[in-house]
């Protein structure tokens, strides 16, 4: 399959989510990486600002990023879908866990903005509002980031891999490790369960070790289930991805899910990496294999 490496035309990247998703946080990263944010900018003045990027020579206004109230989104995304312009227009959801926006509140001290303005008469009902927006637009998204078990260096790493401004291929694929236990992917595009395959976890010499490690790794891809698997898996997601470039999509995300996200989901995730960044630009992401080296470590103590 091959891909197409293109130049990004002029941009503007709508950022929108749940209140204490970590829309800052994102617009502090975006910036870092060559994007001119404006913070909460108001509609009524968005047909002007199209007008002075196409026009401009200047180039701060290659890249624009627009963080936008999630109330405002529908307003803005009417705008843009009425709008004849040149510009590649994308869009970009920050979500969360309910259990992770309370506490980030609780820690942090802020104050929800749909309590500011009495729209809401507890936390958890202001949560709860918002998410019910996004159910009504979320067809509408191009991307969404789910950031519940992100920490501030998985976030960057997430956004670089997104949209990076150097000249990149117009399919990118990210694959996802994950633990059931600790959830499943919720941003993944197509989420593959690999807890039928021998599992080291009941090797104790094993156990410590993850997917990342050699002697993991060899276990479960050399085993004769995973070999057959793979047989299957491989013309599967060849097919698919073939079938998303047709359909224009920028980017797809593959969860792969074992038990506890350490030792099959980690070494299937690291195969389909290998296998595929020559053919396009590809990602990987192992979200719980702290977790368990964490877990590991406690129970070795016991």
């Amino acid at each position: 399959m091959q891909i197409e490496v293109v130049k990004m035309r002029k941009e503007i990247l709508l950022v929108t989510g749940l209140s204490g998703a970590g829309k800052t946080s994102a617009s502090s990263v975006l910036e870092d990486m060559g994007y001119h944010v404006i913070d909460q900018f108001p509609v009524q003045l968005t047909s002007k600002l199209v007008d002075l990027i196409e026009s401009t020579n200047d180039v701060r206004y290659n890249n624009v990023v627009l963080t936008i109230a999630i109330n405002d989104f529908n307003e803005f995304y009417r705008f843009f879908a009425n709008e004849d312009t040149e510009l590649d227009i994308r869009t970009l959801f920050l979500t969360a866990s309910d259990e992770v926006l309370l506490n980030r509140y609780k820690f942090t001290r802020r104050v929800h903005p749909l309590l500011i303005s009495n729209k809401a008469g507890s936390l958890e009902e202001a949560i709860s509002f918002e998410r019910d927006d996004f159910d009504r637009f979320k067809e509408k998204v191009t991307y969404v980031i789910d950031t519940t078990y992100f920490s501030g260096k998985n976030l960057k790493k997430k956004l670089e891999a997104l949209f990076s401004i150097q000249e990149r291929s117009n399919f990118t694929v990210s694959f996802v490790s994950f633990g059931y236990k600790h959830g499943v992917c919720l941003d993944a595009d197509l989420m593959i369960d690999v807890r039928f395959l021998p599992n080291p976890f009941w090797d104790v010499e094993l156990r410590p070790y993850s997917g990342n490690d050699k002697k993991v790794y060899d276990y479960v891809i050399n085993s004769a289930e995973t070999q057959e698997y793979l047989q299957q898996l491989l013309p599967f997601l060849d097919y698919s991805f073939l079938q998303y470039v047709k359909e224009g999509k920028n980017h797809f995300t593959v969860g792969v899910g074992c038990t506890g996200g350490q030792h099959r989901s980690v070494s299937i995730t690291n195969f389909l990496y290998d296998h595929y960044k020559e053919q396009f630009t590809a990602y990987k992401f192992h979200r719980d294999i702290v977790k368990h080296h964490d877990e590991t470590k406690k129970m070795s103590h016991k």
